[in-house]
């Protein structure tokens, strides 16, 4: 691409227009950053040179909408009131007047939540689908946490604007499941920039992508290495737990060393053998700093597993380490322990009928995201699909679905949460996006009718209140890669 070129950023009310030349965005800028051990190292790392776009929201009041807050029940003739990006005003009824805000009629429409996916590869295998887009999966070593996918990540995949012609408006974008870690996820907002870090959902913890079962031990079995076999999996992800408790060990105590230090500047003691000398840090390794965040809280690991025996073989190794699981991903079998999952508090990130293509998919049952649910778990609906993200709505239909034709009463609005806010816990940003609420950001989707019907399509798709996509606005294409002429979804 050529960076000369000026990229889209929207006008205030027609989509998206070229508007900021490249050289205007060389600015420094600091990601979010962690706090306590390794939170000084974790800024530098974070740092960005592109600035981020500011996406003009404009101050909106919907009325007579049919409102699925995934907070509650569905308010019918319902309003929204965003005022500045954020959700100022829910409920029924009259809605308020805001001085200055437009009045959006949305009688027969149905207002949701952006829909949100926790399992994408967008970016990191991009279209057009080549070997030279195949950045997904470092495949040189068995645990590789040092990775991350944001470094892969190519904003010019085209499919980033057809997931939100499907309602999306954040994901996480994750490494392949080759190695017994992966490397980082990023949770991104999926807007036009020139580079990723700019598309880095605000605030959003880092996530680091984990696999067990069949994936790995085939890799690394196939190059005649550890792993090939189950144990020889354990095995690795123990091991490298091992080696980053020894590494968090070390910083903490250069920390509690340097704090005492800087204790000393301010009162220096009287004698000079009693004076300590500033404490060198450890020398950093970014395996095992991703490793120690984990151990921390920090970083929320995302974990490949299909089979029930190996999430339970992943809990126990967790156990063991004292950190916490936040989502297992595919989870074909969650629901022969969904009963552990729910008090684990451990979401299942699943497909709705994904099943059979090799053996620890085998015993996968389209009423999996139900009966999780069912007991009390948190089901997520994801794509791990460039094609699937583009109909998620549709996905969590299906899987309600068959909660119902196994005689499971879960409701619609249950069912809009394993797109929604259920996703949005599992990333750790159910307090920012994930439901319509006061205070969250105005992630919405208006859809021409309801929102678990095949025949629905989304009309207007708004993040931080910012409208980003409308079929009928005349805009060019996010991707340079698709100017003279659309890549097909």
């Amino acid at each position: 691409m050529d960076t000369s070129r000026r990229i889209p950023v929207p006008d205030a009310e027609v989509g998206l227009r070229p508007a900021v030349s490249l050289s205007a965005l060389l600015a420094l800028a600091p990601a979010s950053a962690v706090g306590g051990v390794l939170e000084a190292e974790e800024t530098r790392g974070a740092q960005i040179v592109e600035a981020v776009p500011e996406w003009p929201a404009v101050d909106r009041v919907f009325t007579g909408a049919t409102v699925w807050t995934s907070a509650g029940d569905r308010l019918t003739g319902g309003y929204v009131v965003v005022q500045g990006g954020r959700i100022t005003a829910v409920g029924e009824g009259a809605a308020p007047s805001i001085e200055g805000a437009e009045v959006v009629s949305l009688e027969g429409k149905h207002l949701t939540p952006g829909l949100i996916d926790t399992h994408s590869h967008l970016g990191v295998y991009a279209a057009p689908h080549a070997t030279a887009h195949g950045d997904g999966n470092e495949m040189t070593a068995p645990t590789t946490p040092g990775v991350w996918a944001e470094h892969s990540v190519w904003p010019q995949d085209p499919d980033f604007e057809h997931a939100v012609a499907g309602g999306i408006t954040a994901l996480q974008i994750l490494p392949g499941s080759a190695n017994l870690i992966g490397g980082r996820g990023a949770v991104m907002r999926p807007l036009p920039t020139l580079g990723s870090r700019a598309m880095r959902f605000p605030g959003a913890p880092p996530t680091v992508k984990m696999a067990c079962g069949e994936n790995p031990k085939r890799v690394y079995g196939n190059k005649h290495r550890a792993p090939s076999t189950r144990m020889g999996n354990l095995r690795g992800q123990r091991q490298a737990f091992l080696g980053a408790e020894q590494y968090l060990r070390k910083w903490k105590a250069y920390e509690e060393k340097r704090g005492r230090w800087e204790a000393q500047q301010d009162d220096p003691p009287r004698k000079e053998k009693d004076r300590m000398k500033k404490p060198d840090p450890p020398a950093r390794d970014l395996d095992k700093e991703t490793l120690a965040l984990v151990l921390e809280g920090v970083v929320l690991p995302q974990i490949h597993c299909y089979r029930a025996d190996d999430m339970l073989a992943m809990l126990q190794v967790a156990k063991e380490f004292g950190f916490s699981v936040r989502s297992f991903h595919h989870a074909t079998e969650a629901y022969k322990i969904a009963d552990v999952l729910a008090a684990e508090g451990v979401a299942a990130s699943v497909w709705p009928e994904w099943w059979g293509f090799k053996m620890e998919a085998n015993d996968a049952i389209p009423a999996n995201a139900a009966m999780v649910a069912a007991a009390g778990g948190r089901a997520v609906i994801h794509s791990d699909s460039a094609i699937t993200i583009q109909r998620l709505n549709q996905e969590a239909a299906k899987a309600w679905a068959s909660g119902q034709q196994a005689g499971l009463e879960l409701t619609e609005e249950e069912a809009m949460r394993w797109v929604t806010l259920n996703p949005a816990w599992a990333l750790g940003i159910d307090d920012e996006t994930g439901s319509i609420e006061v205070g969250k950001r105005a992630d919405l989707v208006v859809w021409d009718g309801p929102p678990l019907s095949v025949y629905s399509t989304a009309e207007q798709v708004f993040i931080d209140g910012a409208l980003v996509y409308e079929p009928s606005a005349e805009s060019p294409p996010w991707s340079d890669f698709a100017v003279g002429g659309e890549v097909a979804p």
